[in-house]
């Protein structure tokens, strides 16, 4: 099924990359960049305090550095928690997120331990290594902050109290596997490796971490033997079908097929690769060869970026781009140094001078271009600048628009370099040989069908159908990897309609284009000491034409050269006729090394680049256009139908789109998505073919999960499903009678009467002096919310309950299966979570909200969901109605009555 290698293996035996923490000497004088996002809270952002004095550190060069750097780097402090701090007055030891720890959990720390009883273990920080430091830059540059959790994390479930010692514990324990893995990547990291180094208190918490990073592909992942070997021979679970076979979708075919499912790809090329395409070119008497890439082509900083990792694996070295790029007039004379100076520090003072405006703006920047403002700014100051100056000017706008394939006139002035924060850090790297080699290593024994064009989606509740031609594919679960321009442009017919969020969120992104002119010449004449040299235009309408050249004669096994078209130009050159682009180019050629008496040669072969006529990608990568902001990649990212429909690609990563390793990244993602859906249906599946076998189990598990309830008020507790922030999913409510640790402290007026004071006065004397009592029903999530919002204590919620809301309170069984569907799902969700045993185990710390973010999901236990209309449950819901205990049958006759004898909307309590 996988087509024949048309990659060269000229560089197949290269040694293994040197991956080397480098600490740059401490800056006295630290100048950190302000949060390029106006919205984005100064949490959400890898920058430390400016004023912390720690000695470690390293820089992340920006991503805008593709051709050359705008912006200085960006420095990464650590937290002085990791070293064990504590604070001057020796009471607390603090992070920069604001966790304050007490300094006497830590077992140095405690005095006269023989006049106090001992310590409880799970109050203390561990200490595995002394490497805890050189280990957060580690897992930092895998993404993970330093002392805080991600969404992700939070959402996995890991820890039950958001910001205590449990929340220490586990970043030291995911930082030391993170690192352990890092030593060898070619290995497979068992758990048991670490049982004896985390002390044996926190080996659940050591279960937990170990199964997240596994899942979610930040550990065991690429295509090592050791990996590969775990894929097993027969697939157990269900099957998978997969749209791409770009970087996402390989990515998360062989995750899947490690996990046991069924895979199979659907690729409409006859290729693997997507927008990654390493072109053999080749031609001559002597017959010179050289490898091209055409489309992504630069690894975009080394320091836990995954496809490097993946590089290693194969023994494969990477080519640093170095930074000297010098730049030729247009009668290809070189541009005077001191001008160039001149011009790119102006140039970087106008972006940091649009940065402020966009703050000093607020919510108005969101529908303004970064263009406006920086042309704006320019002409202000371009009263004294002369031609050159000003196509210098121009050439910094097209390589500013090549960094995000889009014209500056459409990138939004609010969140254009949204992503800044995220950069991974390193060099930016060529991979000799092309990064097709990475593509056919990702590739191999992978189950692809190449030229089946998908032009229907079906999903729904069976599972899903794709349209390929005449040719149906039928699965459980379908991830779509396609580039964002495919679905800008609906060639794929989704049914039922995708939901109008996605709709809106994929109109608004924008989906740039940069088009490229690969030529292999007989001999190098430009020289090998350097990767890059620019040209300048005098027209600002053709400023990204040819702009930029790549030289590839150092990796491509020939004497390879790569003009870039970006901007306007880009779109003008998908019609321009390749001969003529050709003859442009080897005219800025001549002009620039004929007047130093080198003669340029004819090229041998050349092949010009048309993606956005691509049907299969219709452009080349992602960018924040006017009107959008980084929410729209999450929304692309979200999925639909119930965990029927997943979406992958560079497009769907927030943090690292318009990347290669973006789009691997999201594959990993999606895998583990995918996964955890699957899972949840299966227990669902098994609770409902044995409904009553199951009873007592579900029982159980009821019992469990309202141990740690997702809303607690009063005599109410609420559980429902994380992942699903539908306002109208199914939510479980339950009502506790005689709880004495749960009495209302909302007093009512008064004067105040309703028909349900009385019932619930009743059925608290009742069951006074007996076991509690507790009452359920069924509820959507937003109807939980509006409940927990009603004034006036326990029986004022009871009355809305039942008058307004006219839902049924019944016994466990009176639920009936469909809410033994909804408990194994919250089951599945918390399945690594750690049950809250004792009230103790919140005096590590308090559950809180993140930082305010726009439109982000908030931390469990304290949800908060924007208003939207939910239509209640029906009061004529088919509930069953179940047995309450034994014990309780007579005081629920007893009171039976009072209830029937309420208002019409009311339902009786039955046992």
């Amino acid at each position: 099924m996988n087509p024949p290698n048309e990659f060269p293996d000229d560089f197949s035996s290269f040694p293994p990359i040197p991956f080397a923490l480098v600490v740059p000497p401490e800056n006295p004088n630290p100048n950190p960049n302000p949060n390029p996002n106006p919205t984005l809270p100064p949490s959400q952002t890898p920058l430390e305090d400016p004023s912390s004095s720690h000695p470690l550190s390293f820089t992340v060069p920006k991503k805008r550095r593709r051709g050359r750097p705008h912006r200085p780097a960006t420095s990464f402090h650590l937290p002085q928690f990791l070293n064990g701090g504590v604070n001057s007055n020796g009471n607390s030891l603090a992070s920069s997120s604001g966790i304050s720890i007490p300094a006497n959990s830590i077992r140095h720390n405690v005095e006269n331990p023989s006049s106090k009883p001992a310590p409880d273990m799970s109050d203390e920080i561990i200490v595995i290594n002394k490497e805890s430091t050189a280990e957060a830059l580690i897992a930092l540059s895998a993404g993970f902050p330093a002392d805080s959790l991600t969404e992700e994390e939070i959402d996995f479930g890991i820890i039950r109290v958001i910001g205590g010692i449990e929340q220490v514990n586990y970043i030291l324990i995911r930082n030391h596997i993170i690192a352990k893995w890092r030593e060898n990547v070619s290995n497979w990291v068992a758990k048991d490796i670490f049982v004896n180094s985390i002390p044996k208190h926190c080996h659940g918490l050591l279960d937990s971490t170990y199964n997240y990073l596994v899942s979610h592909g930040y550990i065991n992942f690429g295509i090592a033997p050791a990996i590969k070997e775990k894929i097993p021979v027969e697939a157990s679970k269900p099957s998978v079908i997969i749209i791409g076979a770009g970087l996402a979708g390989l990515a998360a075919a062989r995750q899947m097929m490690r996990f046991g499912f069924k895979v199979t790809v659907l690729e409409g090329r006859k290729r693997a690769g997507g927008r990654v395409y390493t072109k053999k070119m080749e031609g001559g008497i002597r017959v010179t060869q050289a490898a091209a890439d055409l489309g992504g082509s630069v690894l975009t900083g080394t320091l836990g970026n995954p496809l490097g990792i993946v590089a290693r694996q194969l023994g494969y070295s990477l080519h640093k781009i170095r930074d000297k790029c010098p730049l030729y007039n247009v009668e290809g004379q070189p541009v005077d140094h001191d001008m160039d100076m001149k011009v790119e520090t102006v140039f970087n003072q106008l972006l940091d001078k649009a940065s402020r405006l966009r703050q000093s703006m607020g919510g108005v920047s969101v529908d303004v271009s970064l263009g406006s403002a920086l042309e704006t700014f320019w002409q202000v100051s371009a009263n004294a600048v002369n031609a050159e100056e000003m196509n210098l000017f121009n050439w910094h706008l097209a390589n500013l628009e090549y960094a995000n394939a889009g014209l500056l006139s459409k990138l939004s002035l609010a969140f254009w370099d949204q992503d800044d924060p995220y950069d991974m850090g390193g060099d930016h790297c060529f991979l000799p040989g092309g990064n097709g080699r990475l593509v056919q290593a990702l590739a191999e024994n992978v189950p692809i069908l190449y030229e089946k064009t998908v032009h229907t989606i079906r999903y729904g509740s069976d599972g899903v159908q794709i349209l390929a031609g005449s040719q149906v594919f039928e699965g459980d679960m379908v991830l779509c990897t396609v580039p964002l321009g495919v679905l800008k442009s609906g060639s794929i017919k989704f049914i039922p309609e995708l939901p109008q969020r996605k709709l809106d969120g994929i109109k608004r992104l924008g989906f740039g284009l940069l088009n490229k002119v690969a030529m292999l010449f007989p001999h190098v004449f430009w020289g090998t000491d350097l990767d890059t040299f620019g040209h300048l235009s005098d027209d600002s309408s053709r400023r990204g034409e040819f702009f930029l050249f790549y030289s590839y004669a150092t990796v491509a096994g020939g004497p390879l050269l790569l003009a870039l078209v970006a901007g306007e130009a880009a779109h003008k050159f998908e019609s321009m006729p390749p001969t003529d682009a050709v003859t442009r180019v080897l005219q800025i050629l001549k002009g620039i090394y004929e007047p130093q008496g080198i003669s340029v040669p004819e090229p041998i072969q050349t092949v010009c680049t048309r993606w956005g006529s691509d049907p299969f990608s219709l452009g080349s990568y992602s960018n924040v256009a006017v009107g959008a902001s980084g929410d729209d990649y999450d929304i692309l990212a979200e999925s639909v139908g119930d965990g029927r429909l997943f979406f992958a690609g560079e497009a769907t990563n927030r943090r690292y789109p318009a990347t290669m390793h973006g789009a691997f990244l999201s594959g990993l993602r999606e895998a583990a998505n995918m996964a955890h859906y699957a899972n949840a249906r299966a227990l669902r599946m098994k609770v409902n073919r044995n409904p009553s076998k199951n009873a007592h189990s579900c029982a159980s598990l009821l019992a469990d999960l309202f141990r740690e309830p997702d809303l607690e008020f009063g005599s109410f507790s609420v559980i429902f499903g994380q992942r699903n922030a539908d306002p109208k999913s199914t939510a479980i409510l339950r009502v506790t009678f005689n709880d004495p640790r749960k009495k209302s402290h909302e007093g009512s007026r008064p004067d105040q009467q309703h028909s349900n004071k009385l019932l619930f006065q009743q059925l608290q004397s009742h069951f006074n002096q007996q076991q509690q009592l507790h009452v359920y029903t069924l509820l959507s999530r937003q109807q939980a919310l509006e409940l927990r919002e009603v004034r006036g204590g326990d029986e004022m919620r009871l009355n809305y309950l039942c008058e307004k809301l006219g839902v049924k309170l019944v016994g466990r069984k009176g639920l009936g299966p469909s809410a033994d569907s909804v408990i194994a799902l919250i089951k599945a969700e918390r399945g690594n979570r750690k049950p809250a045993s004792t009230l103790s185990s919140l005096k590590a710390g308090t559950s809180k909200l993140k930082p305010g973010t726009f439109k982000r999901k908030m931390v469990r236990r304290a949800k908060i969901l924007r208003s939207i209309n939910a239509s209640p449950l029906s009061g004529n819901s088919n509930l069953a109605i179940g047995k309450l205990p034994e014990e309780n049958k007579n005081s629920v006759q007893a009171v039976s009555s009072t209830l029937g004898s309420g208002q019409n909307n009311t339902d009786v309590l039955k046992p």
